[in-house]
């Protein structure tokens, strides 16, 4: 089952900062499409961790997809990008803080809409 939207596709399509991410890095994206695509692919990655591991133990499954913001330039967001505007907070981009920042961050983003609030 495919989850493929297609007005998100067209607007990824007409997202200038991809193409200049797929420019940058053409043999990485070209491996990572690949891959998708196939499960041989696929299951030979996997084995660098794995490695008795083969296509039969995979199970089709939806796949998991941790969004990270690109900015139009094609860089990748590689820290929180949070926005305050009058009454919103707008986190942006979201990495992974693991579990000894995610407190911290969290308590950064409340005080924001809090200010927020008190205006």
């Amino acid at each position: 089952k495919s989850a493929l939207v297609l007005r998100d596709l067209m607007e990824l399509v007409a997202f200038p900062g991809l193409w200049q991410f797929v420019r940058r890095y053409p043999a990485m994206c070209w491996a990572e499409l690949r891959r998708s695509f196939s499960r041989e692919l696929f299951c030979s990655a996997l084995r660098r961790m794995v490695p008795d591991l083969t296509p039969s133990h995979l199970v089709p499954a939806s796949s998991g997809v941790r969004a990270q913001a690109m900015h139009r330039t094609g860089e990748l967001a590689q820290d929180f990008e949070i926005l305050s505007r009058p009454r919103a907070v707008h986190v942006l981009n979201a990495p992974s803080p693991g579990a000894t920042a995610s407190l911290a961050i969290g308590s950064h983003i409340a005080a924001l809409v809090l200010q927020q609030v008190d205006r």
